[in-house]
């Protein structure tokens, strides 16, 4: 079933349903511990799963001679064979990402045609994160440089248009096209509104659905969604919640996402800075009451970001779901 099917489900049934997000495991460290967190959470009837894809990095190797060279590596490698093997082990829709950075319009075609062979008809299409060596994103040669066109990609094939032309007799594939929005401005976007009509524009080329950046402030989220439906933006909106769970947080997320701390939760974090089991639960009660407040308001979806670990959506998913 596609997503943005369940979605629409979701939303004429007035129902709010549970969805999260995975990490491919690192290199060499195997799918139980994807498993494992799948395992715990599965209770909770996931609408769906997110798969996320990593570009390639940078990393230092030294000769035996002393002299150093550098190899371009993937550290999270595997996104569309997991997705397939959760999909086949859990009967859950899975998501998998994909992503303009370091791909050549073939590699994403290649990819595409693998997905739909594997029965993987959900996309979440994204520009990517610019590479650790890299000032700007700097698209592949043969690649995209905006999520837009990669949109456009994904939706030509399934008008059966391939990179090099339309295949005679080919099979049409089913795609549903999700792609990120933010609530609080993509750190590259000129202004607000050109945030949005950047967002159209993906909506236009074929997104059916979109899910946010994480966020801490259900205000500002009701006021995209206020804001993209006045663009004649009218596709679902699903909020992403990621729970606050060190006092690192306060500043890395800010400088890593753009997402603004509220006054509240940053004071009380900091008022329980030395005790870090106590900074993890004010930030789970955070996320918990935004989550409520969300379900209030008739959202579908809520979609959570474990970033690898369960502990906290767990708790959120008891007090919600």
């Amino acid at each position: 079933m596609n997503v943005v099917d369940i979605i629409n489900k979701a939303i004429s049934e007035r129902r709010t349903r549970f969805a999260f997000e995975l990490l491919p495991p690192l290199k060499g460290d195997g799918c139980c511990g994807v498993f494992g967190s799948i395992d715990r959470l599965i209770g909770f009837d996931p609408a769906y799963i997110n798969v996320t894809f990593h570009r390639e990095g940078i990393k230092q190797a030294v000769r035996p001679d002393g002299s150093v060279e550098w190899h371009v590596v993937r550290r999270r490698p595997g996104t569309v064979g997991i997705s397939a093997a959760i999909q086949k082990k859990y009967d859950v829709e899975v998501v998998p990402h994909l992503i303009c950075g370091g791909q050549s319009k073939y590699d994403i075609e290649d990819a595409l045609i693998d997905l739909d062979f594997l029965g993987l008809h959900n996309v979440l299409a994204l520009r990517g994160d610019k590479s650790q060596n890299e000032k700007f994103f700097m698209p592949h040669p043969q690649g995209h440089t905006h999520a837009v066109d990669l949109v456009r990609q994904i939706a030509a094939m399934n008008r059966g248009q391939f990179v090099d032309g339309e295949v005679e007799e080919c099979h049409h594939s089913k795609f549903s096209i999700g792609v990120a929005g933010y609530p609080e401005m993509h750190e590259e976007a000129a202004s607000p509104e050109a945030d949005i009509a950047c967002l159209k524009a993906k909506v236009d080329a074929g997104a059916e659905y979109v899910v946010t950046q994480l966020f801490y402030d259900n205000a500002r989220f009701f006021d995209y969604v206020r804001r993209c439906r006045e663009a004649g933006i009218t596709v679902p909106i699903i909020p992403g919640i990621k729970p606050l769970s060190t006092v690192r947080h306060l500043t890395l997320l800010p400088q890593t996402f753009g997402c603004h701390i509220p006054e509240e939760l940053g004071r009380e974090v900091l008022r329980h800075k030395d005790d870090p089991k106590a900074v993890r639960e004010i930030g789970t009660e955070w996320a918990v009451a935004q989550s409520r407040e969300l379900v209030e308001a008739g959202v579908p979806v809520l979609h959570y970001y474990p970033m690898g670990k369960a502990d906290n959506i767990i708790k959120i998913a008891k007090a919600i779901f």
